[in-house]
């Protein structure tokens, strides 16, 4: 994690060093005090204040001096004397310094002009006492604001690496599931081709030509029960499924009925199967199909029973069946073929056992040396 930038510190102003005055010896030096009014005009504070003057000789150049007059606080002296000027530093406020600034009098003289000019500036503040700008505040409130603009993005960066990641994402999920359905339901998938599978009895051609309203359909739009409604025309149709596979194919498997027999009625014989649906009726009786004479109607329980008697038998014997005959679901009776055997099933519970059990029973003893088989009890065969 990276550590804040510290905050710009506050610009420290320097302060120029104050003059040192070194002070005229006192065993040596005469010090004399010019009067006030020997000053120029120039050598006057804005405040109203007369700077405080004075000057030296040495002993040799001094003539005489005069006595000290207490009212004027001066001492004049007889002989001409180099004068110094002292010009006090103003402070902060506008109180005058104690520390002086020292010119000599010709010095002070001839560049009087620099004078003015020196004692109208206000002295450089202090280091603790440092003056500080607008613009030195601008500029510290801004540097306050990027810090911490810095610190926010820097403790909220996983939270918004996050949103990226979940705005990312979302807008990918969204993208794609739009996409898909821009192109699912857009002609770019529309059916140019319809396959049928699974037909033995019925026509490939006929069931395609009765499916072919759903061509130029776009595949997500493919509507079951306008197929379902053109199957139905096919009795022979048991179940039925139907695949997309893009880009343009559309299949259809179907699963036929199958037919265990023939009924007989007023329009010849019809073909049914084990629910008594009819598949087709002709004039005469389809070979290899047995005759059921079933008591009641087609789709009853005892037409039922017998039907799935038919599809449990093994087919060694089916194509021996010659009649199927029942007044009740559990006295199911097989007739074979050509020795007019019969086989007593009863139920057509346990089928699948009682198949077996038969299959042994006509290996041990063939169906033209026994005249029925009564297996409605699988465990206690009874052949006669």
């Amino acid at each position: 994690m990276r550590r804040p930038e510290p905050l710009p510190q506050r610009p420290r102003v320097e302060t120029p060093d104050e003059p040192i005055v070194d002070e005229p010896e006192r065993v040596d030096d005469v010090v004399a005090f010019a009067p006030s009014n020997a000053l120029d005009a120039g050598d006057v504070e804005d405040n109203g204040e007369t700077p405080a003057t004075f000057s030296w000789a040495e002993p040799s150049d001094v003539a005489s001096i005069a006595t000290r007059d207490d009212s004027d606080d001066v001492v004049t002296v007889s002989d001409e004397v180099e004068t110094a000027v002292i010009t006090p530093f103003p402070l902060r406020g506008g109180a005058a310094s104690t520390d002086a600034e020292v010119r000599s009098a010709p010095d002070a003289t001839d560049s009087s002009e620099d004078d003015v000019e020196g004692s109208n500036l206000e002295a450089e503040p202090s280091g603790d006492l440092a003056v500080v700008g607008w613009r030195d505040v601008w500029r510290a409130a801004r540097a306050k604001r990027k810090a911490l603009r810095r610190e926010v993005r820097r403790f909220t960066a996983r939270a918004r690496r996050r949103r990226l990641i979940w705005i990312v994402s979302l807008s990918s999920l969204a993208a794609v599931i739009v996409g898909s359905f821009a192109v699912a339901y857009s002609p770019l998938f529309a059916v140019q081709k319809i396959t049928v599978v699974g037909t033995t009895s019925l026509d490939p051609a006929a069931v395609t030509q009765s499916l072919s309203g759903q061509l130029g359909t776009p595949l997500a739009l493919v509507n079951e029960s306008d197929i379902k409604a053109a199957l139905v025309t096919f009795p022979a149709v048991e179940t039925y499924t139907v695949q997309a596979r893009p880009p343009h194919e559309l299949v259809v498997t179907v699963v036929e009925r199958t037919p265990v027999g023939v009924v007989e009625t007023e329009a010849g014989y019809s073909l049914v199967d084990a629910a008594g649906v009819v598949l087709s009726t002709t004039p005469e009786a389809h070979p290899g199909y047995p005759l059921f004479q079933v008591a009641g109607g087609l789709g009853e329980s005892t037409f039922r029973s017998a039907g799935m008697v038919m599809l449990s038998i093994p087919d060694s014997i089916r194509g021996s069946v010659a009649k199927v005959t029942a007044t009740t679901p559990a006295d199911v009776t097989l007739t074979l073929s050509p020795t007019g055997t019969q086989i007593i099933w009863g139920n057509a519970d346990d089928s699948q056992i009682k198949s077996q059990v038969l299959e042994k029973a006509m290996l041990t003893r063939p169906i033209d040396t026994v005249s029925v088989y009564d297996v409605s009890s699988p465990t206690a065969i009874v052949m006669r």
